[in-house]
């Protein structure tokens, strides 16, 4: 909770339009049960100590996952967080709890399918943007930049299809012990950066 707070409060002052934070993978569904009860009651802890100062600092928060899986508490709880700081217009914050890349594109072809089969959309019609649109991440710009940390050199199942052509920054730093000098730090590195998009600079 210390990190993503100090976190969050970096990205302002950096003044970043978007924060995402992959929180709860589906995978992690399969911990032991004690371990998950204890991850769900922290999540209630983190917004129940968070929400108000979230709401002063400007910072409204989307959950994206699959939300039905939480505990009834926690998903009250996410809930609240998103209505309390829905007209908040100085950090999305973008939260992913019970995610994983893989099932989200899943979840897309299937909404795609049922459109086919309602008659709403034609085979012809699908194209990369009309997929954009079935994913949880529809009104999100593609992340710019990835900050793995912890060394790991891997993207663990998230946002396979928004990660194209995002920048990766490998931090050697654990997750608990990332803060604002860290965040400042990997924004450096991207800004030196020469983004071509597969094309050639002039």
């Amino acid at each position: 909770m210390k990190a993503v707070r100090e976190v969050v409060e970096a990205a302002i002052d950096a003044g970043l339009d978007v924060l995402s934070l992959f929180a709860f993978s589906q995978e992690n569904w399969q911990r032991p049960a004690v371990e998950i009860t204890a991850l769900m009651s922290l999540l209630e802890e983190y917004i129940a100590r968070e929400i108000d100062d979230l709401r002063e600092k400007g910072v409204r928060v989307h959950v994206f996952g699959e939300i039905e899986r939480l505990t009834p508490a926690a998903a009250a709880a996410v809930s609240r967080m998103m209505t309390a700081t829905e007209d908040n217009d100085k950090l999305a914050l973008n939260l992913f709890i019970s995610y994983g890349g893989r099932a989200e594109l899943v979840r897309a072809a299937r909404h795609l399918a049922a459109d086919v089969e309602a008659g709403r959309l034609t085979v012809d019609d699908i194209d990369e943007e009309e997929f954009r649109r079935k994913l949880f991440t529809a009104d999100c710009p593609d992340p710019d930049l990835l900050i793995r940390t912890s060394g790991e050199q891997r993207l663990s199942n998230f946002l396979l299809w928004q990660l194209a052509y995002t920048e990766l920054f490998i931090s050697p730093v654990l997750w608990p012990d990332f803060g604002r000098r860290e965040l400042f730090g990997a924004i450096l590195d991207y800004q030196s950066r020469d983004r071509r998009f597969g094309r050639v600079t002039a």
